[in-house]
């Protein structure tokens, strides 16, 4: 089973908005993928794409109810849930963790990342270390 979600970010200014999607394993809690875009059905495609292909072939996605997923996640596999069910809670205690570990991703942050290729990297950084420690 996987726990997708997204979560907004800034690039440069608070003007600069860049949505942070997100796929995680819930058995393991390590993240599978991650892209950077906005919040279009493109961006959750690009996020299905990076996908390992095992587990575009057969496992269920939780999802909230962004009409994005709908279009990308084949539906027998695709159960989209509200956060009082549970089943989108590791994903929502992910987000916290990286809000706390990384200063340009705190809602009342003065740290902004200076681009889109900074931002990727710090936060494909930020990944590596949290899926070694998921051993």
């Amino acid at each position: 089973m996987i726990e997708a979600d997204e979560l907004w970010s800034f690039v440069g200014s608070k003007g600069d908005v860049h949505w942070v999607w997100v796929a995680l394993d819930l058995g393991t809690r390590r993240v599978l993928a991650m892209v950077l875009g906005d919040r279009s059905a493109a961006t959750a495609q690009r996020l299905w794409d990076a996908l390992p292909r095992g587990y575009r072939t057969g496992v269920t996605v939780y999802t909230d109810f962004l009409a994005s997923y709908r279009g990308v996640i084949p539906r027998a596999r695709h159960r989209p849930v509200g956060k009082d069910t549970g089943l989108t809670a590791h994903i929502e205690r992910f987000w916290l963790t990286l809000r706390q570990r990384c200063a340009r991703l705190v809602r009342k942050t003065l740290t902004f990342s200076k681009c889109p290729r900074n931002h990727l990297g710090a936060l494909w950084y930020f990944i590596r270390l949290y899926n070694e420690s998921r051993h």
